[in-house]
């Protein structure tokens, strides 16, 4: 029998880095071997799959931009309309992970599966974990169970859906945590048959206390198309921004209400939403919602269409 074929897409990130030998606090460099070793590394592999690969970025995940998530959307609609590919394995760093992943699973199509992968030891460490969560990536790619779930996520032996991922650990193995099993996902793409080029500007802003109300302003006047706040308990807008929202709402600019918390924002529940022409998250975390909105915005989406599409997601 055939092995199926995986194409591999490395991004950098820790899996690929390098660490500074002489610093006493176990520092490193990112995003430094290319794919090729890193997939040399890992054995038995080759007993899994036929693999392929291309490196299209060699970054630390923190530096992550739109317009890289962008590159990462294009090679994976070329692979994925191979004929011969039968899945995708993304390596990338795991502090924009989440961020990546649902990004991905917003803009790509059901069907072949795409894993994403990573490491929290760099790839020349003793015990580096890069090499078996590549292993788990391939094979996950390649089982039936794995079609039409959407973007899927795998590390320290879990596996994981996009929708509901966040990195809840700076350095442990088990960084990662969701709150939905992977086989119980489903494929999204609601923006896979978009033109999204360029990716408007949307930025989040922490509701703290004291946090004035210039942010918001600085925000707009600086070239947000939109903005989330993240927002303490229920999503309650400070009383010293509303002035500052008022305005980027006379300007057009939509306002998502999120929460710096878990669980959903009711709308009109915390805030006059309806006439303070506010937007409600759900409950997406913030740096979801976001790019919700950026999307949205993207595809010419106007604020009900936007609000109707946030519970959905």
């Amino acid at each position: 029998m055939s092995r199926p074929l995986i194409h591999i897409l490395a991004t950098g990130g820790t899996i690929a880095g390098v660490s500074h030998t002489d610093h006493p606090a176990g520092r490193y460099t990112a995003g430094v071997r290319p794919v090729a070793p890193l997939l040399a590394a890992v054995p038995g592999l080759d007993d899994l799959a036929e693999l392929s690969a291309d490196q299209i970025l060699s970054l630390d995940s923190k530096d992550m931009r739109p317009a890289d998530w962008q590159s990462m959307l294009s090679a994976c609609r070329r692979a994925l309309t191979s004929p011969a590919v039968e899945g995708v394995v993304i390596l990338h760093g795991t502090d924009t992970l989440e961020e990546t992943a649902w990004f991905l699973h917003l803009t790509l199509p059901a069907g072949k599966p795409v894993v994403l992968t990573g490491a929290m030891r760099p790839a020349d460490h003793p015990e580096a974990d890069g090499p078996a969560n590549i292993l788990d990536a391939v094979r996950l790619a390649t089982l039936p169970e794995a079609r039409d779930k959407g973007v899927l996520i795998t590390l320290n032996g879990r596996i994981h859906g996009a929708r509901s991922l966040r990195k809840y650990h700076a350095s442990q193995l088990d960084a990662f945590s969701s709150t939905q099993y992977w086989n119980l996902a489903r494929a999204d793409g609601r923006f896979a048959a978009h033109d999204l080029a360029p990716l408007p500007r949307v930025d989040i802003l922490a509701g703290y206390a004291g946090a004035p109300a210039c942010l918001v302003d600085a925000c707009i006047n600086s070239g947000a198309r939109g903005l989330v706040l993240a927002l303490a308990g229920q999503g309650s807008v400070p009383e010293s921004w509303r002035a500052a929202l008022a305005r980027a709402r006379d300007k057009g600019i939509p306002v998502i209400r999120a929460s710096r918390c878990s669980g959903h924002i009711p709308r009109n529940g915390n805030a006059d939403d309806d006439g303070e022409g506010y937007l409600t998250a759900g409950d997406l975390p913030p740096l979801k919602a976001r790019i919700a909105l950026m999307l949205a915005l993207a595809a010419g989406m106007e604020q009900p269409e936007i609000q109707a599409l946030l519970p959905t997601l």
